[in-house]
């Protein structure tokens, strides 16, 4: 119990780690499309959120595949990355989407608050839930079966 603990601990510190990568990478495209392509609040509040987005789930999701979950991996391929890039995709969408409501309430109770602290702060409360789907749903342990394999015929 103590091991699978540990274990979980040190998945998040390099979830952790790696999230502060796609925090960047998100800041940074959310800044360069909120202050240079789309000056509308539409714009900033929208588009500009959802391309940044797509951006860090590409990081985040390279290095959950090649380094923090890269034990689950079980046969690399370009159709296996793209399979789970899928479902961490999808998954990411719906903690997206979380993030989403999130900015706009910090958006709508700090109206004079910048997007990029709205952003930050509904970061902080869509992380914790983006952790426990790619932990037990993108990359979960594959059950163990409890019979040896058969044998080729």
């Amino acid at each position: 119990m103590a091991s699978r603990v540990r274990k979980l601990a040190k998945r998040f510190l390099g979830f952790s780690a790696t999230s502060t990568l796609g925090t960047v990478v998100d800041m940074l495209i959310l800044w360069i499309c909120s202050d240079f392509i789309f000056t509308s609040s539409f714009g900033q509040f929208y588009l500009s959120p959802f391309i940044s987005f797509e951006f860090a789930v590409l990081t985040n999701f390279s290095c959950a595949y090649f380094f923090v979950w890269s034990d689950r991996i079980s046969k690399r391929s370009v159709r296996n990355f793209f399979h789970h890039y899928l479902g961490y995709n999808l998954s990411c969408t719906a903690v997206f989407l979380v993030k989403m409501v999130f900015l706009q309430l910090f958006h709508y109770a700090f109206p004079r608050l910048d997007v990029l602290l709205c952003n930050i702060l509904a970061l902080c409360c869509s992380g914790t839930l983006n952790f426990v789907m790619t932990e037990f749903v993108v990359f979960r342990e594959k059950k163990k079966s409890s019979s040896p394999p058969e044998e080729e015929k």
